[in-house]
């Protein structure tokens, strides 16, 4: 059973950093070959925050983000993460990894391209 699993969300000050972990399971060799995480916040629109392939490591954030979160990967874990430094009050969402298959130039931003998703973690931030 295809399985993501987010933690490492909470209660941060403006100013402060988390560092968010996608644990996933259940996929066949190569199944998948990017994670991105998402986030959501009441009312608005699900926005990606960024993407990564496992192949290469290659990624992708928006600039909106770059200078400020990060996302790595550690194959023998099977896990994903994104640091996120400098958080403001506009960065407070629900925090979501999903999985998806093929290769594009770029890990693609888009929700559509993923195909299986977390529950989400919450992440608020104080000012």
């Amino acid at each position: 059973q295809v399985q993501l699993v987010e933690s490492g969300g909470g209660l941060v000050q403006a100013g402060g950093s988390l560092r968010l972990s996608c644990a996933f399971s259940g996929f066949r060799i190569k199944e998948i070959s990017l994670i991105a995480w998402f986030r959501q916040a009441p009312g608005k629109e699900r926005e990606a925050v960024s993407a990564i392939y496992f192949g290469d490591g290659s990624t992708n954030t928006p600039r909106s983000v770059e200078n400020r979160f990060t996302i790595s990967k550690d194959n023998a874990k099977n896990t994903v993460y994104l640091q996120m430094n400098n958080l403001k009050p506009e960065d407070t969402a629900k925090y979501l990894c999903a999985a998806g298959r093929g290769i594009w130039e770029m890990p693609p931003l888009e929700d559509w391209e993923y195909d299986w998703w977390g529950q989400g973690t919450q992440v608020t931030v104080s000012s």
